[in-house]
């Protein structure tokens, strides 16, 4: 049955409508191959060139070649009917009839939340993302997103980088990175997590995939985090959905003026959740803060400049004009000062003359 699966999902000139459609007269892939064309006729929902590629497109069919190409490029197909394929999303509503995978699935016996936001986030939405990543991948759970710059590629990122798994969920074909911008993270992924779309290989990017896809993010998750998002944003569109698949969702609280902050604040609001606290999102997903999750922080001995300097940074990033201001120190003694925190492993250089704590 997988190979008629294949080919109902890769004729191109049909979209969901025309696909429900299909299986609703013939009720499975199967029984669209061997139907006739007087039957493909009395379907109002199909447009004479679609009818026309269902029927030449069975002639030109060639399973063999097709699984070939897959595999040429680390690509497999599993339908919804596949032993492997998720049970999480066979419990939403609408959920896809087969995915493409590049890499590995996320485990099911694994807890999964998404983190999700802007694009054009905010360098403390990016900090924060990191942070979330991280906590939940030292945490054992697994970090669902969507590769997109800003806030999911800096979850996904952090979350690789702690040795945890993360799985994106692409607008496009599985063969296809989108953005460009983010090749390293695609590679990583495919080779440390997983890359899913419903979408077959060659499809691209196009605005009207992205709303849909953000089903199967919060679909494979157990809860949703939004960081940043403005009032009219894609990532309000996949907490709409997680609502509607009873999943919890979270916003972290920001400024009323910021523009970044209003699709958050909008959805606390309206009820969901607010992420005061990273180990929110582990009672969400079913456990409790553990030893996994504890870091031991360091005792440190420091000088007093060191100390000084310290005592003004924060979690999110200051910069070191803010740092001689509220220190008194010259210049040269706030970086020697924080050099000597880099050094120690308690400061971090977020940005260009930037910094925050580590611990």
């Amino acid at each position: 049955m997988e190979e008629y699966w294949l080919w109902f999902l890769t004729r191109k000139t049909l979209y969901r409508p025309q696909q429900r459609e299909l299986l609703r007269a013939f009720c499975t892939p199967k029984g669209v191959f061997e139907a006739k064309e007087e039957e493909l006729e009395r379907l109002k929902g199909l447009s004479p060139s679609q009818r026309a590629e269902l029927l030449g497109g069975k002639r030109e069919w060639n399973p063999e070649k097709y699984a070939h190409g897959l595999d040429a490029r680390g690509i497999r197909f599993i339908s919804r009917e596949h032993p492997k394929f998720p049970e999480r999303l066979k419990e939403i509503p609408d959920p896809p009839f087969g995915l493409f995978v590049k890499g590995a699935l996320p485990r099911p016996d694994i807890p999964a939340a998404a983190i999700i936001g802007a694009r054009s986030c905010s360098l403390y939405g990016k900090e924060k993302a990191a942070q979330l990543g991280s906590f939940l991948a030292e945490n054992g759970i697994q970090v669902i997103s969507g590769m997109a710059l800003g806030i999911d590629g800096a979850a996904q990122w952090a979350a690789l980088e702690a040795k945890g798994k993360s799985f994106a969920v692409l607008g496009c074909g599985a063969d296809i990175c989108y953005p460009k911008s983010n090749r390293s993270l695609y590679e990583r992924l495919a080779s440390e997590g997983g890359i899913l779309t419903e979408y077959p290989p060659g499809t691209q990017p196009l605005a009207m995939h992205f709303p849909v896809r953000n089903r199967i993010i919060s679909g494979l998750s157990d809860c949703v985090a939004v960081v940043e998002a403005r009032e009219k944003s894609g990532s309000l569109i996949t907490a709409d959905l997680a609502l509607d698949q009873g999943k919890e969702v979270f916003a972290v609280p920001g400024r009323m003026e910021d523009p970044l902050s209003r699709g958050c604040n909008r959805l606390i609001a309206q009820g969901a959740g607010i992420l005061w606290e990273k180990e929110e999102l582990l009672y969400a997903c079913g456990q409790t803060p553990g030893a996994a999750g504890k870091k031991e922080i360091p005792k440190l001995v420091l000088e007093k400049k060191e100390n000084m300097v310290y005592s003004v940074l924060d979690f999110h990033s200051r910069s070191l004009e803010e740092i001689v201001e509220d220190t008194g120190l010259l210049p040269q003694e706030a970086m020697a000062a924080v050099v000597s925190l880099k050094l120690l492993g308690a400061v971090k250089e977020t940005a260009k003359n930037y910094y925050a704590k580590l611990f």
